[in-house]
């Protein structure tokens, strides 16, 4: 029961009422202590209401985002990353840029070890649309990890 208490005092989003940002909003993202850092370990998140603009035509976009990461001492509180992608909903961004500015978003609040973000877009004219990006914490074994699994994509 204590050990639950010690990461309250991290987040402020859970048990309080949720409001919904209308447009991109990286400053709702919350992270937590790592008990077990000294592992490897995979956490991952699959968002399939994923919705944005395009920023051209205004056109709704409609994606699952996979989020595969290996943390390191911060790891994203699921509310906080509901949220922050909820946020996307009105804003206007090229399925590529989505993915990487998630990605970034979510290297900035944790600094993992490794992340990787790919967003497998619904067809629209006949095209779908899976980018993928992914990065490795630079002279690290993780670094080779990103090579790897970014020369294996797919």
């Amino acid at each position: 029961m204590n050990s639950i208490r010690e990461g309250e005092n991290e987040l402020s989003l859970l048990g309080t009422k949720t409001e919904y940002r209308q447009d991109y909003a990286p400053e709702v993202l919350e992270a937590f202590t790592n008990k077990h850092q000294e592992n490897d370990y995979w956490v991952r998140f699959d968002c399939p209401e994923f919705t944005g603009l395009c920023p051209i035509t205004g056109q709704p976009d409609f994606a699952t985002i996979h989020i595969n990461y290996i943390p390191d001492v911060k790891m994203v509180e699921s509310k906080s990353l509901k949220l922050y992608l909820f946020s996307f909903r009105n804003h206007g961004a090229f399925h590529e840029d989505c993915v990487n500015i998630i990605m970034k978003d979510l290297i900035h609040l944790m600094q993992p070890r490794y992340i990787e973000v790919w967003g497998d877009f619904s067809p629209r004219g006949g095209i779908s649309i899976v980018p993928f990006c992914n990065y490795g914490r630079p002279g690290t074994r993780y670094e080779q990890l990103a090579e790897r699994r970014l020369e294996s994509y797919r």
